[in-house]
Order: C-alpha cells, then sequence, then structure tokens
C-alpha cells in the first residue's frame, strides 16, 4: 500500500511540476516526453525516470545523443532500452534529446543538414537543459555524463570541448573526433573518455578521412585517442590491453585499451570486425550497409561502468 501511496504522488509531482509545459507521461509513467524553448526554437527531450525516484535524492544523469536522421526515442530503442533498464537498477536519470531535423551541430563543416548549415546552438540546448533537469528533478550537478552514436557522438565531442567543467565524463561511439572540431577544442580540464569504434566501419572511417556522402573528415581514431591522452596528461603507453571474444560466432571480437588513472582516464574499445553499430543493441539496417554489431559486449552496460568509477 505504502509503494502504492508513493508512486501516486509522484505521479502527482509530475503532473505539478510539468502544467503548462509541453510534457506528457507515457503508459509506464516514467517515461517523460518534454520540450523547452532555445535561441528561437522548441526544443524537445525524452526522460526516464527510475522507479525509484524522489525528488530529494539527488541522483546522476546520463544525457544520450542520437545518431544523424534518428531521435531520442530512437536511440533508446537502438539500445534496447539498456540505459533505462540500468537507470532503474543503479538509480540514475538518463535523457535523450532531439536534434533539429534530427541531426546535431557537432563541429563539422561541408556538411548540408540544417542543424550544421545554420550553426545551431545545440551546445546551448544542451547545458539549458541541463540547468532545467536539474532544477526540476534534484540532478546531481557533479555527476553529469555523456553518450552518443555517430552524429551524436560527435556532439558528444564537442560538448567535452565546451562544456568540459560541467560534465564527469564522457562515451562517443561510432565516430572519431571532427576534424575542424579537433582544431577549435580546447577543454578546460582533464576529462574522462570512453571511446568505441568499429574497424570495419563503412560509413565512418576508423583510420580517418571523409564521412561517407562527403558528410565532413574526422581524425583517425590513433588520433582522436591520442588528442584525448594529451589532454589529460597521460602517458602514451597504455596500463592495460585486454582481448575479449565471449561469443565466437559473431564476427567480431573486442581490444580493451585503457591509459592513464582512473581520475583522468582514456579507454579505447576497437570492436575488431564491427560496423557503424551500437554493441549489443539492434542490427537496425543490413549489415551490407551498415557492417556488423557486436555482441561481445553491452555497449550501454560499458559506458555506465566507466561513468560510475568516475
Amino acid at each position: 500500500m505504502k509503494k502504492k501511496i508513493r508512486f501516486f504522488l509522484l505521479i502527482g509531482f509530475i503532473l505539478f511540476l510539468f502544467s503548462g509545459c509541453s510534457t506528457r507521461i507515457s503508459s509506464d509513467s516514467l517515461n517523460l516526453t518534454g520540450a523547452i524553448q532555445w535561441d528561437g526554437l522548441k526544443r524537445t527531450y525524452t526522460l526516464h525516470l527510475p522507479p525509484s525516484f524522489e525528488r530529494e535524492n539527488s541522483l546522476p544523469l546520463v544525457i544520450a545523443l542520437h545518431g544523424s536522421g534518428s531521435s531520442g526515442e530512437r536511440f533508446a530503442w537502438l539500445t534496447k532500452e539498456g540505459f533505462n533498464k540500468l537507470a532503474d537498477k543503479e538509480k540514475f536519470i538518463v535523457v535523450y534529446p532531439d536534434g533539429v531535423e534530427k541531426n546535431w551541430n557537432d563541429g563539422r563543416t561541408y556538411v548540408s543538414d540544417r542543424a550544421h548549415r545554420e550553426n545551431i546552438d545545440d551546445v546551448g540546448f544542451i547545458s539549458a537543459l541541463m540547468d532545467k533537469l536539474i532544477e526540476d528533478f534534484n540532478i546531481d550537478s557533479s555527476h553529469i555524463y555523456v553518450t552518443g552514436i555517430s552524429n551524436g557522438g560527435g556532439l558528444t565531442y564537442r560538448l567535452a570541448c565546451e562544456l568540459t567543467s560541467r560534465l564527469r565524463g564522457v562515451a562517443p561511439v561510432a565516430l572519431p573526433m571532427p576534424e575542424d572540431l579537433a582544431k577549435a577544442c580546447s577543454p578546460s580540464k582533464p576529462l574522462p573518455i570512453l571511446i568505441i569504434h568499429g574497424d570495419s566501419d563503412p560509413i565512418v572511417p576508423y583510420n580517418g578521412g571523409w564521412i561517407a556522402g562527403m558528410s565532413g573528415k574526422v581524425l583517425s581514431i590513433e588520433d582522436t585517442v591520442k588528442y584525448w591522452i594529451s589532454n589529460n596528461g597521460c602517458p602514451e603507453t597504455p596500463e592495460k590491453v585486454e582481448e575479449i571474444d565471449r561469443d565466437p560466432l559473431d564476427g567480431t571480437s573486442v581490444k580493451k585499451t585503457i591509459y592513464c588513472s582512473k581520475e583522468t582516464e582514456v579507454a579505447m574499445y576497437t570492436i575488431e570486425g564491427g560496423g557503424h553499430t551500437w554493441p549489443g543493441g539492434v542490427q537496425y539496417r543490413d549489415e551490407a550497409y551498415i557492417g556488423k554489431t557486436s555482441s561481445e559486449i553491452d555497449a550501454c552496460e560499458v559506458i555506465w561502468a566507466f561513468f560510475e568509477s568516475h
């Protein structure tokens, strides 16, 4: 009975909190959609609260950024709702923002989508969203993390460059650092970073260069890792190298390379044989187009373990 009372009090609180705002409650009553006005645009997002949520308890926040042509809701599907399940178990909050016309301005040039063409202020939007969630849900502002896939991985790098002081750790997936962003990047402090990328990615080259469709250029993964090793003051010699091949039949394996101590950790997971995919997630398109989805690791679990360690 007490649990039911607390549940309905939570719903009442949420209804009160968002009265007059563009927010609704989904059927499970713990997934919310909302919107804020930023830079003249209505910016939307999906939020997942763990069932144990109580506003007086300050929880960490994971910001999860979708890839190009996708959405926050679609990203949750791609990951098989892995972050939501972990949030319920480990007690943190997940937010899935939406890019303008399904794209993020991650700092690349020569890209034709609206986000890049109009220089949409996605860094400002994410910062404003942090402020709103801190106020509305008592987020622990010292434990905010960002992850994303592909174009969302690119924005993850950009946030690491421009909102360094607000973040505790980042984890870009399926994108090395955009070349133009690397030239302008100036993090204000060392920042723990976990990078995951498939070495057989047919869309975003592991060894750097033009993204498929001439959608801007990226550094190689090697140069991306070197950039963050330098930023974090790490030696170039890794502390640990581990090979993972739990499923010999999936056509992939994982090389896990760890640099530096936990406070300034740089971690690289090379998905050997992996494509432009989320490890442990949905094979969202045919292998001929995006490559293989590895089942060697669950990227959500690996990323949250990395965040939690910091």
